[in-house]
């Protein structure tokens, strides 16, 4: 189902979590809840895996993560801010230490000049230690390549934050 490098990062992830004894959520939107199906796949995910929030409509970013709605009207879903208060919301959220939120625009259609197919942000959160965020533009020939390289992405900024 996914390759052999997401599924490693994935099983580094989980088994990385687990000695530190931290708990994961995700809070995604243009990967659909790929992330956490990544995490899922490894046996024992269970032990760091808290929850998922797939917010894939504005909607449910405010509703289930407490974005606000002027701030994704005013700067668009796909923006910087969105992707940080949707990592804190999924903390605030859930009873997890550590969090990664993603939004972007996986294509193929969907894009603007200035927010091209391809571009992703990622932030992560984790209790006590603040955010960090990432802008990425993904140059892959079809959707299923730019939500797969976000999903690497993730998992590797989830392992980054475990130190």
């Amino acid at each position: 189902m996914f390759s052999l490098e997401i599924t490693t990062l994935a099983r580094l992830l989980v088994d990385e979590a687990r000695q530190r004894s931290l708990r994961i959520v995700t809070a995604e939107s243009c990967t659909g809840g790929l992330v956490a199906g990544a995490i899922c796949m490894v046996a024992g995910a269970s032990d760091v895996f808290e929850r998922g929030f797939v917010t894939y409509s504005n909607r449910a970013k405010q509703e289930l993560l407490g974005v606000p709605g002027d701030l994704i009207a005013d700067l668009g879903a796909v923006s910087e801010p969105v992707a940080r208060i949707m990592a804190e919301g999924a903390l605030e959220n859930s009873n997890a230490h550590l969090a990664v939120a993603i939004t972007g625009v996986a294509g193929p259609g969907g894009g603007t000049p200035l927010k091209p197919v391809g571009t992703v942000h990622l932030a992560t959160a984790r209790s006590n230690q603040g955010l960090m965020h990432r802008h990425e533009m993904f140059d892959m020939a079809d959707r299923e390549g730019i939500q797969l390289a976000a999903v690497q992405s993730a998992l590797q900024m989830l392992r980054d934050r475990l130190t």
